[in-house]
């Protein structure tokens, strides 16, 4: 089964200095029908404008994890990392027991826009963690986040697992569903078709249950899209 969520359909807020699209309930938008996916809480799809950003609050218990597709991040956090974080890396900062940082648009000219997912760990308390890594743009599948940061991947607390995929020269590919897992399939560019008929385009989501395997062919140039595999 699929159900698609579509770009156009997520909760919208705009601040002026933020502009952000929500795949899932979030801050004054509710909607009882997309509350998340297992433990997949939060995506936001964020615009922030030069200079600006989010001043200094706190999170516990969360594993938040961002992705830059434009500009760089200013990151500040009360455990003592003061990193930037540019296009195409990816950041995992675990909450733990408590910590506050800060993220703000590094320029004074150009425009910062970002993902920001959070999974709900499986364990809580415990040392805020921090994590940061780029996995480059390599064709296909690539692995960035499993729960025990095997083979050069980021650690999360959860029993889940983030894989990035990218068509460029490849026109499609497969991935095969383990049983009694759950899927979330995230377009942060382009075009492609789920499964030979489903459409899906930049912003657009889709969830995935009781399947055997999807298919990933391009309609566009290029594709970048993130698969969630969850418990």
């Amino acid at each position: 089964m699929i159900t698609i969520r579509p770009a156009e359909e997520r909760g919208h807020a705009n601040f002026g200095w933020l502009d952000s699209h929500h795949t899932f309930s979030f801050g004054h938008y509710y909607d009882p029908q997309h509350m998340g996916f297992s433990s997949l809480r939060v995506i936001n799809d964020d615009t922030v404008s030069p200079s600006m950003g989010f001043e200094t609050h706190g999170h516990k218990d969360m594993e938040i994890i961002s992705l830059v597709t434009q500009g760089t991040i200013a990151h500040k956090d009360s455990a003592g990392n003061i990193r930037e974080l540019p296009a195409g890396e990816y950041q995992l900062m675990s909450a733990g027991k408590g910590i506050f940082h800060s993220e703000f648009n590094a320029s004074r000219t150009d425009t910062l826009k970002f993902l920001q997912i959070w999974i709900q760990p499986n364990s809580v308390g415990g040392s805020p963690c921090y994590q940061q890594k780029s996995f480059g743009e390599s064709e296909g599948f690539t692995s960035i986040i499993t729960p025990d940061g095997r083979d050069g991947t980021l650690q999360i607390k959860q029993d889940m697992s983030l894989t990035q995929l990218i068509l460029k020269q490849q026109d499609s590919a497969k991935w095969s569903i383990k049983k009694d897992r759950r899927y979330y399939v995230h377009i942060v560019e382009g075009q492609l078709t789920l499964n030979n008929d489903i459409e899906l385009g930049q912003g657009d989501g889709a969830k995935i249950e009781q399947l055997e395997i999807l298919t990933f062919a391009k309609r566009s140039e290029s594709v970048k899209a993130l698969l969630f595999d969850l418990n």
